[in-house]
């Protein structure tokens, strides 16, 4: 499986354009194709769900053309599509799937429309059968309620009053409107219980209005398209940037001390997801709103508070709390946000499932959610995220990153709607520093290491020691060194603590017994087995933690921490190291031949270097620090002198 591993973070401030909003891209590709005469889309989103509906568009005969700048030209084909028959795949793309089944059912033709799994499990019927009432012919290809949808052309309906629900998601009333021009007579959409997700209706609106549709609207009950309503384009478009995207950043300055300001947003915007803003207010953080930006910072005393909200409002941004309330001083409740139960997973379900990691604790209803924060002297646990093939689990989870390290699984599933986005957001965090100091056995790396650890104040992490209490466990459990599966299981369900200075395997002292030269031996032919550094790459990354890290072993800045602040490459002639390795022994009482070491030492430092999978190198932008002539205190203070250069740069 495919993941990103989140560094532990210690702040985050800057400046962020918006890519274009989702709703509104997918909203005016669909008009702009709908309406008569080329529409020139300025600043569309660029993703997974808008490339589903372009390429449906184009498998519909309509002409759209990529133009520079995230700019395409779309021509209007007034209602009629060239093509009248079409096999459209619309991925996880619940935007574009409901409008297009609205629209082809009251266009004419033949068409099936089909998604992934998961848009087969999310329902469709309340659509079809509004569509139904105005003489739509849909079929459902496999289960009854879901797609695959076969679509044929209507029947002639004179009915002027259609009902549809409004409390299952807003998309189906939004699809509907949108259709209703191509009908050609005035009909009107009386909304049967309480309409969800407002703000996305107002959206459709509000894009229905530019292309020359006014819908007329009474309360949230009923809507009425006039006879005679056609698109017409208005020349250019430009797509404000995305509000449930600028969620996550808002979060990130207000939990990472900030400012952080995200453009392409503000307090002139279509998109109800704005806001957020409003919401982190509620929860104590410093928020600043321009014309086309919003600005968030940290609250005055550093702490934000627990809030029992109602998201009816903001059904996406309200994700982004649920994360946020990890952070919070008391419980978060987060209230109306049933339409979670039929997204691109069941996120209610999921965000309880994976906030439970982190050591929340959450209890969950049908359209509620609510999160108690782990006590502040435990702060969050180390985690794998799942995101369920859902792109806003991956970037809600993405902000505990302030409070632990963190691996996020499938970090692809966030091309749906910001395929940029891990980029974008190490851009403006700052991550825990960390000094790698890799080299050969016995050329001092590991004193050196602790020792400048203990000179900044920062962790230690001797990575050997993982290696060398796998090898200690799987001799424990008779498993041999060669059987990389065996092996692996042992690494990943390692029971190990270093607290206090003291190495514990399973509540045991074995600091002496992974010492030994049988140990050290197995440690190095257990580290060249693929599967065990895979096992322990990200408990290696948990040691990251603040206020920094000092990490020695064969690969810490060539894998392990790549973007180590200082990457120090120590070694020393196999002589120096067999005679300090000869000491080391006969100090402990424990007899040993110079001539035995000189050629363990050799045999590892050919299985180190030569291994398959992260060998033993010098990386190009590490220092080299030869110690055969120098004593431990000179190797340490060269080592600090280039941590402190590196920090007066940065």
């Amino acid at each position: 499986m495919d993941f990103i591993d989140l560094p532990q973070l210690l702040a985050a401030r800057g400046t962020l354009r918006l890519p274009g909003s989702k709703s509104i891209s997918n909203r005016v590709l669909l008009l702009a194709a709908l309406a008569s005469g080329d529409t020139e889309l300025r600043d569309l989103l660029q993703s997974d769900d808008t490339a589903r509906m372009i390429d449906a568009l184009r498998k519909l005969g309509v002409k759209v053309e990529a133009l520079a700048d995230k700019g395409f030209r779309v021509s209007g084909v007034g209602g009629v599509f060239p093509l009248r028959q079409a096999d459209l795949f619309l991925g996880n793309a619940g935007t574009a799937f409901r409008s297009l089944t609205a629209v082809l059912a009251l266009a004419g033709g033949d068409y099936r429309l089909s998604g992934v799994a998961r848009m087969h499990e999310r329902p469709i019927a309340d659509l079809v059968d509004a569509l139904r009432q105005l003489g739509a012919e849909i079929t459902y290809a496999e289960q009854g309620g879901f797609p695959p949808l076969l679509i044929s052309a209507p029947t002639p309906c004179p009915v002027d009053l259609v009902r549809v629900r409004g409390d299952v998601s807003s998309q189906f009333l939004s699809g509907l409107l949108m259709a209703l021009p191509l009908r050609g007579v005035a009909t009107t959409v009386e909304v049967v219980g309480e309409l969800i997700s407002r703000p996305y209706v107002d959206i459709t609106l509000a894009s229905m209005a530019r292309f020359g549709v006014e819908v007329l609207r009474e309360g949230w009950q009923r809507f009425t398209v006039a006879a005679g309503s056609a698109y017409r384009s208005p020349g250019v478009v430009e797509v404000e940037g995305d509000a449930s995207s600028a969620s996550y950043f808002l979060a990130l300055g207000a939990l990472g001390g900030g400012p952080l300001r995200v453009e392409g947003v503000g307090r002139d915007s279509l998109q109800g997801d704005v806001r957020f803003a409003d919401a982190l207010a509620g929860m104590g953080a410093k928020i600043t709103v321009g014309d086309s930006w919003i600005e968030a910072a940290a609250a005055d005393n550093g702490r934000l508070r627990g809030v029992d909200l109602d998201c009816n409002h903001i059904p996406d941004a309200a994700m982004t709390l649920a994360t946020v309330a990890l952070f919070a001083e008391g419980p978060t409740i987060l209230r109306n946000v049933a339409s979670w139960r039929v997204k691109e997973t069941d996120r209610i379900a999921a965000m309880a499932c994976e906030l439970q990691k982190l050591g929340a604790s959450v209890e969950t209803g049908d359209d509620f959610i609510r999160i108690v924060p782990p006590a502040r002297d435990r702060g969050l646990r180390p985690a794998a995220i799942d995101t369920y093939d859902d792109h806003r689990m991956a970037m809600c989870f993405s902000l505990a990153a302030l409070g632990t390290p963190l691996r996020i699984n499938d970090p692809a599933a966030v091309g749906k709607t910001f395929p940029d986005y891990f980029t974008r957001f190490a851009a403006v965090t700052q991550p825990v520093p960390v000094v790698a100091i890799d080299g050969t056995s016995a050329s001092g790396k590991g004193t050196v290491a602790s020792r400048v650890a203990a000179a900044l104040g920062w962790h230690y992490l001797d990575s050997g020691a993982l290696y060398r209490l796998t090898a200690l466990a799987a001799r424990r459990a008779a498993v041999g060194w060669d059987d990389e599966a065996a092996v692996a299981g042992i690494a990943a369900n390692l029971d190990v603590d270093f607290a206090g200075g003291v190495t514990r395997l399973s509540g045991e002292d074995v600091g002496d017994a992974i010492r030994s030269e049988e140990i050290s031996g197995g440690a190095s032919r257990v580290a060249a087995l693929p599967a065990v550094r895979a096992a322990l790459l990200f408990r290696q990354r948990a040691f990251r933690r603040p206020p920094g890290l000092v990490a020695d072993g064969r690969d810490m800045g060539a894998v392990v921490f790549p973007d180590s602040m200082t990457k120090v490459f120590l070694t020393a002639s196999v002589e120096i190291r067999a005679e300090r390795r000869h000491k080391q022994l006969i100090e402990k009482g424990i007899a040993a031949s110079i001539a035995a070491l000189l050629l363990d030492l050799r045999e590892r430092d050919e299985r180190d270097s030569q291994r398959c999978v992260a060998p033993m190198q010098q990386s190009a932008d590490a220092e080299l620090l030869d110690t055969t002539n120098l004593t431990i205190a000179t190797a340490v203070a060269q080592v600090l002198d280039w941590v402190n250069k590196v920090s007066e740069r940065g």
